[in-house]
């Protein structure tokens, strides 16, 4: 039997069953799955086979199950045999699971042996994924194998009717790991520093007195403080060099989550599902400052999860006590930004000291950091942000065979996927490429990747772009295997396509807009309309080229490229004031408008003798960095503090308008025209919808209505090319996909309108559309023998 089948109380289950129907034989683990033998009265044997799919433990999925005939052994008793190590392990391996509320009753009854263990945890909950150090899945290959169990908890392993049968990371108080509570200023010598529930309620005071504490989880670090304490978030933000992004939010439970934040059916499921992610929710605007201001300043989302850990139950619980009432905590990553989480208690230890005022450590190792998963949910259905703890290692079925190959992925939000015959396992979170932390840290999980499904990859696939680590790192490691290239925006319409199980036959029109991506001709894409299958792609449309000036400069000020914008509209400057134009100080700009203002007059200068020569400028396309001009020339944000945040801000302000896009879908509208030479793509030109929003900006209109606008617009510009490509090449399925369509407000409207028009719309349900979905669409692109091609611009 092959699939998620070991780690999941598999083995316990047959057991039960075969017992039940008298049947003698054996269970056991091996590197491929697990192999059942039974004996005994044929209707007997049949139904146990009808209870092994249909009655399975409710974390187990079952991918194959392969029968055979033997002689009969005469075996007295059904046994769960030792496990076997084979050579090329392809089991499932299951992620890590929140824990579940046999375990939370038993946490919490004062006549249970397990009453308050931070590490309570059966077959049906609990780490797995990253404490799983090799296959089969058996305690000699974990990191509980330094935790010898007890004669107690020894005798529950050994008890079929036990819950905790053969369940490998199970242990109790007696003979499991500690908590550890070490301040700052303390010495690490153990003995001197407070364990146990001595170390939870130092914790509990530390946090409900304002200080920040790093609290070890499943997967990694936390670092934690009380939301609503103005001057502890304040505190949190500054040492992290968190700007304004916004922190995710622990609450006690549903009922919590409630208080701060609307939370509809679906989301209420993401939430108390078996992964706990942390999912995005619009808050209640009700007038009460439930959590400090600089949780999310300027969000209409918070990030919420629920305690996923005996250790989250146990501390909210404690810090509740210690302050006299419930309160949420601020969970964000153990780590600054860009850099991966920290998980190894030395590691922690060092990275953590400028951040926390102390630790709440235990001593069970994690072989595999994980970071938590992010969801947000779009017309009832979740799309994820982040897919990590609670999902990864799960594979992604493809909806073909694939030689043994490793995609990269891309360089911001990076996971690699390593794929097989007809299955895809993507890491989980590993982040942006630019630290060497995250460098060592991507190293280690596609080398566990590796260990935990037996793939030797044959192929190595990168993304286009020459300066991306990513790509380095694939030619470094390559060892004369070969290495081939994808375009980034061919990759993410591959990954929706992927994940929807398209075979491929018929090419869809995809919408890729995003922040960046390396252009066929070397500008920078992310305004693209794609004719593509896995074997190429053509460029159907894109947004006109408007320059980039200062390449990551324009990003982390949004006003720059709002300026390039009204400099390609030929609006907002005069180059007939008190010069020649040629970028010697004889431009005059438009101060009126926002990102006039917002720029400094040197700077100014210095930007229109770029805007004018061409000098450090590159041609981009991207529909985000549309969203961060307007964003600007709004006056909503013109300094961003983390990616897509004037996007973001400006998604939010359109948001407050009551009349939503489609009631200002046609107030503003793109320049459609073909490129040239004859034949070219279409050329969606913003230079319209710039000039419509300075009338309207001079003229009074609120922000919200304009912001609206915007979305309006280029939901109406999806649907025209939509149709153009379903006159010129017969095209009805369309999907939408990058970063940009994170956005709610516009994933949600375009989809809306395209099934109005009679369009079949793909959105992404099991990987990300910004770059962390990457590595899928690069493997099947691989697969599909086109990778090194080059598509059409």
């Amino acid at each position: 039997m092959r699939g998620l089948v070991q780690g999941v109380g598999f083995r316990p289950f047959v057991h039960a069953a075969a017992t039940d129907l008298a049947l003698s034989g054996w269970v056991c683990n091996d590197s491929d799955g697990v192999i059942v033998e039974v004996e005994g009265a044929p209707g007997a044997v049949a139904e146990f086979g009808r209870r092994l799919t249909a009655e399975a433990p409710p974390l187990a999925v079952i991918e194959q199950v392969t029968a055979t005939d033997l002689a009969p052994r005469g075996d007295a008793a059904f046994t769960i045999a030792g496990s076997r190590a084979g050579d090329a392990p392809h089991t499932m391996v299951s992620p890590d699971v929140a824990t579940c509320p046999d375990c939370l009753r038993e946490l919490a009854d004062p006549a249970d042996r397990r009453h308050r263990h931070p590490f309570i945890t059966c077959t049906n909950c609990g780490p797995r994924f990253t404490i799983i150090i090799g296959l089969p899945y058996d305690r000699p290959a974990t990191t509980m194998a330094g935790f010898p169990l007890c004669p107690a908890c020894a005798r529950e392993y050994r008890d079929p009717g036990d819950r905790r049968f053969h369940a490998q990371p199970i242990a109790c108080p007696q003979c499991g790991p500690r908590l550890e509570f070490v301040p700052s200023t303390a010495p690490a010598v153990p003995g001197e520093t407070p364990v146990g529930e001595d170390a939870l309620a130092a914790a509990a005071r530390l946090l409900a007195g304002g200080g920040v504490v790093a609290v070890k989880g499943i997967g990694g670090y936390h670092l934690a403080c009380l939301a609503t304490d103005e001057a502890a978030v304040a505190t949190l933000r500054r040492r992290k060099r968190r700007g304004d992004k916004p922190f995710a939010v622990m609450v006690a439970d549903l009922t919590a989550a409630r208080r701060l934040a609307q939370v509809d059916q679906a989301e209420a499921a993401l939430l108390a599902g078996t992964a706990h992610p942390i999912v995005l929710a619009s808050r209640r605007d009700d007038g009460r400052p439930a959590l400090a201001a600089a949780v999310a300043p300027n969000s209409p989302d918070l990030g919420l999860l629920l305690p996923y850990t005996p250790v989250h139950h146990l501390l909210l619980a404690a810090v509740a006590a210690a302050g006299g009432a419930p309160a949420p905590l601020v969970m964000t990553s153990g780590n600054l930004g860009g850099e991966p989480i920290a998980a190894d208690d030395a590691d922690a230890r060092r990275r953590l000291a400028p951040l926390a005022d102390a630790w709440l450590r235990h001593d069970r190792p994690i072989h595999v950091p994980c970071d938590d998963s992010v969801i947000r949910v779009v017309d009832g259905e979740p799309l994820p942000l982040r897919r990590s703890r609670g999902f990864a290692p799960l594979p992604v079925r493809l909806p073909f065979a694939v030689e043994p190959t490793l995609a990269v992925g891309a360089d911001l939000k990076n996971t690699c996927a390593l794929g097989a015959g007809r299955s895809a396992w993507l890491s989980g979170h590993i982040g942006d490429m630019d630290d060497p932390d995250t460098l060592r840290t991507f190293t280690a999980a596609e080398q566990h990747l590796e260990r935990l499904t037996g793939i030797r990859p044959a192929v190595l696939v990168t993304d286009d772009h020459p300066g991306y680590r990513s790509r380095q790192w694939a030619r470094r490691h390559a060892a004369g295997r070969p290495v081939r290239s994808v375009q980034h925006h061919h990759a993410h319409v591959a990954a929706v396509m992927a994940e929807h199980g398209l075979a491929g036959d018929r090419p869809v029109l995809g919408f890729a807009f995003d922040g960046t991506g390396y252009g066929t001709d070397r500008a920078v894409w992310g305004g693209e309309a794609l004719i593509a299958d896995y074997r190429g792609f053509a460029r159907f449309a894109h947004l006109a080229y408007v320059p980039l000036p200062g390449g990551d400069a324009a990003v982390r000020r949004p006003y720059r490229m709002a300026l390039a914008h009204l400099w390609a509209a030929g609006i907002g400057w005069d180059a007939g004031v008190g010069g020649d134009g040629d970028g010697d100080g004889g431009v005059c700009w438009d101060e009126d408008l926002p990102p006039v203002a917002a720029c400094p007059a040197a700077e100014r200068r210095v930007l229109t003798h770029q805007l004018a020569t061409g000098l450090a400028c590159v041609p981009t396309a991207s529909m985000g960095r549309l969203f961060d001009a307007v964003s600007s020339l709004l006056g909503v944000r013109h300094r961003a503090d983390f990616e897509a945040q004037a996007a973001i801000e400006l998604e939010a302000r359109a948001r407050r308008c009551p009349d939503g896009p489609d009631a200002w879908r046609h107030r503003y509208a793109f320049a459609v025209h073909r490129a040239q030479p004859p034949g070219g793509p279409l050329v969606a030109d913003a230079a319209p919808v710039i000039r419509g929003l300075v009338r309207d900006l001079r003229g009074g209109l609120a922000v919200e209505a304009m912001s609206a606008g915007l979305h309006g617009a280029v939901v109406a510009l999806v649907v025209d090319l939509a149709r153009r490509a379903r006159a010129e090449r017969g095209l009805d399925v369309v999907a939408l996909t990058g970063g940009v369509f994170q956005n709610v407000l516009l994933a949600t409207a375009a989809a809306r309108a395209l099934r109005a028009a009679g369009f079949t719309v793909l959105r992404h349900r099991r990987v990300p559309p910004n770059d962390g979905g990457i590595a899928l669409g690069q493997l099947v692109i691989a697969a599909a023998g086109a990778a090194g091609a080059r598509g059409s611009g």
